[in-house]
């Protein structure tokens, strides 16, 4: 198994190390889910992890639905074999994974195992054999296998749940949240009189508001990668203002150099958390993106969830709800356009996607940059 940051693969051969990693795949541990890891070639690498929270109470649609789903998520060549594991008790795992058993008979897949975990013990649907399977289950300890260590230590970090994992995005409280409140209004009458300075004489790449945006935005990517960051409640309430221009959210999307992701990541998330609503949407995108981007779908979701309570339809979190969804890997999550090439595409319209407007190419024109990652 293989990630930008572990060039070194790990080899997995027991349930109790696969259960070892499941939550350094996941970022968090999982508890009343559905956990379903793919594999294949070469040398049966891991390719994707994914996870569903059981239906609880149980529920025939729900649970079919679920199973169809998965079904066309592990609709992949490169996919050969996968691994089902229920986190939670019998009477809400089996009906799931009895399910998802059936659904991906005749695909081709192998299900190499079915197991459920619970209570720090794990029992396999596939084994009957009482001296390695035994019917009061096998005890195991994640965090001592060795496995849970070498992941550790490539610095896949583990959090208590996923509500751990979503606190870490969460929107900051207190003194903070009312610098930042008092500091948007403040950027919103600065972008407001740039927008006004525009005259009829003004060239369209020279519209104040938008210039002054992408300066910002490319100084913050800047000093993030050279691994400091931001500590002013203005510069951050000037670049969640300034990302409402597609012109330069766009151009931040068209940066995200993976050679950088630990530093992007620091970026969004500093901003997504200060952030006021009504501005939360994109950098909460940009941020989903550098997470998928890293194989961390599970804060993808998370900072989704958080864009599209901002704005409902906002086509980039829309876009990437649905890539994420069907399951594409992280090694899809390509930059769409160069700087450049973003520049060129917004032309001599590049006037009409000022701070605060809406998209001058057309209803999902400004989300044009990320057709081709799908």
């Amino acid at each position: 198994m293989t990630s930008p940051s572990e060039p070194r693969p790990l080899s997995v051969g027991s349930p109790a190390a696969l259960l070892a990693v499941v939550p350094h795949l996941l970022g968090f541990v999982p508890d009343n889910s559905l956990v379903i890891i793919a594999a294949g070639a070469p040398h049966g690498r891991i390719h994707m992890t994914f996870r569903f929270d059981l239906p609880d109470p149980p529920d025939p649609d729900a649970t079919a639905d679920i199973a169809v789903h998965a079904k066309a998520i592990l609709n992949r060549p490169e996919l050969t074999m996968i691994v089902v594991i229920g986190y939670g008790p019998g009477p809400l795992v089996t009906p799931l994974a009895d399910a998802i058993r059936q659904t991906v008979a005749g695909t081709g897949l192998e299900v190499r195992d079915v197991l459920r975990v619970h209570d720090s013990r794990y029992w396999s649907y596939l084994c009957s054999n009482p001296s390695c399977c035994p019917a009061d289950g096998m005890p195991f300890d994640t965090t001592a296998h060795p496995a849970a260590a070498a992941m550790a230590a490539s610095g896949h970090e583990v959090l208590a749940d996923r509500d751990a994992l979503a606190a870490t995005i969460a929107p900051v409280t207190g003194p903070a949240a009312e610098a930042m409140q008092r500091e948007t209004q403040r950027a919103e009458r600065i972008a407001a009189k740039l927008i006004a300075t525009i005259t009829d004489n003004c060239p369209a790449r020279g519209r104040p508001a938008v210039e002054r945006g992408l300066k910002a935005m490319q100084a913050a990517i800047t000093t993030y990668r050279d691994g400091g960051s931001i500590e002013l409640s203005g510069q951050f309430a000037w670049l969640a203002v300034a990302l409402t221009s597609l012109r330069v959210r766009d151009d931040a999307w068209a940066r995200m150099d993976p050679d950088h992701h630990d530093a992007h990541l620091r970026l969004w998330t500093d901003l997504t958390r200060r952030a006021q609503p009504g501005y939360i949407a994109a950098p909460a995108s940009l941020l989903a993106f550098t997470a998928w981007q890293g194989g961390n779908g599970a804060l993808a979701n998370i900072a989704l969830d958080r864009a599209l309570t901002d704005d409902t339809g906002y086509s980039m979190a829309q876009l990437l709800r649905d890539v994420i969804d069907a399951g594409t890997p992280p090694s899809m999550a390509r930059l769409p356009m160069t700087p450049e090439e973003v520049a060129a595409s917004y032309g001599d319209i590049a006037d009409e996607s000022t701070l605060g407007e809406t998209d001058p190419h057309g209803p999902d024109a400004g989300d044009s940059a990320a057709d081709s990652s799908t």
